[in-house]
């Protein structure tokens, strides 16, 4: 097995530490975006994100219709996400519906972009550039 070594003579100490300096400073910003990426990089918690995005709120049975799925794994899904404070809920009757939580909307607003442009036709995705 190759083991490659670094090979440098010297070492840049000021951009070493600078560089310790910036993750210090980013340090919760980077811990969040984290959290919010390692929730959403499922696929079928991408979906409920982008759903409820799109709906402004949804409701577990609405998900599971939606996605075909059973309400049990949804549910599972939901509580994943509401347990990292990306959703959270709110009870009407005997209804319980799901909102994004507003401070993760910033992070998850590029996402929802993303999605969005993938599905415009290619004609008027040129003329967004």
């Amino acid at each position: 097995m190759n083991k490659t070594k670094c090979i440098r003579v010297f070492a840049d100490i000021n951009q070493i530490n600078g560089c310790i300096e910036l993750l210090n400073k980013t340090d919760g910003s980077i811990t969040r975006l984290s959290k919010v990426l390692n929730l959403a990089g499922n696929g079928v918690r991408l979906k409920i994100l982008y759903l409820i995005y799109k709906e402004e709120q949804l409701c577990v049975c609405d998900l599971s219709d939606i996605l075909n799925m059973n309400v049990s794994a949804i549910s599972q899904h939901l509580r994943k996400l509401k347990d990292g404070n990306i959703l959270f809920d709110r009870k009407v009757g005997q209804i319980i519906n799901y909102f994004i939580n507003e401070d993760y909307l910033e992070i998850l607003l590029p996402l929802f972009t993303q999605i969005s442009k993938q599905n415009m036709p290619q004609r008027h995705q040129e003329t967004q550039r």
